[in-house]
């Protein structure tokens, strides 16, 4: 009798295991799926004023530590980072996912967009400031494209504000053929209707068209006028942990700049997305996030 009230036992603890290790899974499953969509809907948009002028953040997450979305050209918090703005809080609880849209661009307008010389280092500064403004002195970085430049410059020149920083799509310098590719691209005619399309949405076809052209003319000054130098400078003085991510098909930029950059920040963290191209953070955004979220965890 003893034998069979044990062995009925574990048939009922093999039944109940067989029944409720699928439903706890689904359970699992869908305790996950409802946080992400909770971190999805609760972001914040506002607008803060910083020296005169009304910039607009799209904040998402409420940890302690701070992460700053830098876009890249005429890039906004929207255009460039939903997927980071909707999943990073999951992934970085911790932290305080904040998107901003650069002066001039998306909805920080006015003022109108100055594209001078030096327009890439008045971003940093203007990015500096507004961290300072919401009472996050001390950030991490995401910078993409023309952010991630902007990154480079601010962690250089502010190495006690910058804990951290990632960058993808980005070089410290412009060399011949660049200029000649982004002359090649600088009417925005010759762009197919889905390339153009994000940006028009934001800013109507005829200011797109204005805006790019600037950029381009501004590019291809500092190439001229400046040896094609953007940040090499900064770059030498950074002192923060980097995170280098690179699509190895990126047609955007030389296939020199990510060689130049491991040599000279031979501590960088690396990885590279063999067929990706310049937008990796969307194309391959939940690998992406996952990456970028182990880096900005580490100690």
């Amino acid at each position: 009798m003893y034998i069979c009230t044990h062995s009925c036992s574990f048939e009922r603890i093999n039944y109940c295991s067989y029944v409720m290790t699928p439903l706890l899974t689904k359970i699992g499953r869908l305790a996950r799926r409802l946080q992400f969509q909770a971190c999805r809907a609760s972001h914040t948009e506002r607008k803060v004023e910083v020296h005169g002028i009304d910039l607009n953040i799209v904040e998402s997450g409420n940890g302690p530590h701070s992460l700053l979305l830098m876009p890249g050209a005429l890039g906004s918090a929207w255009t460039d980072f939903k997927p980071q703005i909707e999943q990073l809080p999951a992934l970085l609880p911790d932290h305080t996912i904040i998107a901003w849209d650069p002066p001039g661009y998306g909805k920080s307008v006015p003022p109108k967009r100055k594209f001078g010389l030096d327009f890439f280092r008045e971003d940093a500064q203007a990015a500096v400031e507004l961290m300072r403004t919401l009472n996050r002195p001390k950030f991490s970085i995401l910078g993409w494209s023309d952010g991630g430049i902007t990154a480079l410059i601010m962690a250089g020149r502010n190495a006690d504000a910058v804990e951290k920083l990632a960058i993808w799509g980005a070089g410290a310098y412009l060399n011949e053929a660049e200029v000649k590719m982004l002359r090649d691209i600088r009417d925005v005619e010759k762009w197919s209707p889905r390339m153009r399309a994000p940006m028009e949405q934001v800013y109507g076809p005829e200011r797109f068209a204005q805006l790019w052209g600037e950029w381009v003319d501004a590019a291809c000054d500092i190439y001229k006028l400046c040896d094609g130098d953007f940040c090499q400078q900064e770059v030498t003085q950074l002192r923060a942990p980097i995170f280098i991510l690179h699509g190895k098909k990126d047609p955007m930029i030389a296939a020199e700049h990510v060689p130049w950059l491991r040599k000279q920040l031979p501590q960088a963290k690396y990885h590279e997305f063999p067929e990706g191209k310049h937008n990796i953070h969307l194309r391959y955004a939940e690998d992406f996030n996952k990456l970028v979220a182990e880096f900005f965890r580490s100690n």
